[in-house]
């Protein structure tokens, strides 16, 4: 039987993943929102079912989660994890209500750092391991605006001598197929993290002997990011499908396509990426394609900075959880 301790890791972490849908919703389907190839029901639905289906992919990144930010799984007790989460939860909440697209992944990262030094200093980090996962977060969108730039250029190369009103019937269609690989691609990285720190607490308590993900952890992170998607996100989809830069079907379809390339090969190499920033580079790298001064850069100089903060500021609140559940409980 699991303790109370236990089933609050495993609570505050399915909140965590449902939060982290309704929070991202927007990465999915922002673009073909803002387009009107899809209603914002019908693209909420949609990305709800293949954010579930692509979060039972694989257990590759949540592995990398639960082994590679502590030396060991019996370095993290309950209390460290629960505060890990709170902070991570808390950061969440706060951009989404302030509309702010910022990194759920950062802020998990940022949750788990903070609780650990707090409870067991800076020996107990993986320092290794956190170089690997930080380099992916803060290369990944790079990445993809150097890669949307590419194939916005070969689009515009290839159809740029059609009527507008033809490119832009045939790109609504086939924004219904960027939204869903892109939504597939969002569950088979995002929701593994949940996955992760699940397993590692499992482990740590001596409920799992390694940190294989059991199938009911599986479950129920799928299913918690499949109903937080289904929620919406709406406040950060206004950010996402139109404040960066206006998007038109064509630039929808190559932002999607792109988005879902580079999360999925994230994905297949097992690391975590943050599908917010994924999203916001190939956005800016599309909107660059067509001209420069088409990309709102000022919009995108406050994501910026929502994304710098975010560790730091997810890491000192999980800090002070730990220190106030030390305090009461310990």
């Amino acid at each position: 039987m699991l303790d109370v301790l236990m089933i609050t890791v495993v609570i505050l972490a399915l909140a965590f993943d449902y939060i982290n849908g309704f929070h991202d919703t927007a990465n999915a389907i922002a673009t073909s929102v803002s387009t009107r190839a899809l209603t914002p029901r019908a693209a909420v639905w949609l990305a709800a079912f293949l954010n579930f289906l692509g979060a039972m992919y694989s257990t590759g990144v949540a592995k990398t989660i639960g082994g590679d930010i502590v030396k060991s799984a019996q370095m993290v007790n309950e209390p460290i994890i629960i505060a890990a989460l709170v902070g991570a939860i808390f950061w969440n909440l706060l951009t989404w209500w302030l509309g702010i697209p910022s990194s759920s992944s950062h802020a998990l990262i940022g949750g788990v750092m903070g609780a650990v030094l707090m409870a067991r200093g800076v020996d107990a980090l993986k320092v290794q391991g956190i170089i690997k996962i930080v380099a992916s977060l803060v290369f990944s969108p790079i990445v993809a605006m150097l890669t949307g730039l590419v194939i916005m250029i070969g689009l515009l190369w290839i159809f740029g001598r059609m009527a507008p009103s033809r490119i832009n019937a045939g790109f609504k269609r086939m924004q219904i197929l960027s939204a869903t690989l892109m939504s597939f691609s969002h569950g088979s990285n995002d929701a593994q993290k949940a996955m992760g720190i699940i397993t590692l607490s499992l482990v740590s308590a001596g409920y799992l002997p390694t940190l294989e993900v059991p199938t009911w952890v599986k479950l129920a992170a799928a299913t918690a990011m499949g109903l937080g998607t289904a929620a919406g996100g709406w406040r950060i989809i206004r950010t996402m499908g139109g404040k960066i830069f206006k998007l038109e079907p064509i630039s929808g379809f190559a932002a999607d396509l792109n988005s879902a390339a580079v999360i999925f090969g994230a994905t297949l190499l097992h690391l975590p990426v943050s599908t917010t920033h994924v999203v916001s580079g190939s956005i800016m790298g599309v909107g660059a394609a067509k001209r420069i001064s088409a990309v709102r850069w000022g919009v995108a100089q406050q994501m910026v900075m929502a994304w710098v903060l975010t560790i730091p500021l997810s890491a000192l609140v999980s800090a002070l959880t730990y220190k106030i559940i030390a305090v009461l409980f310990l």
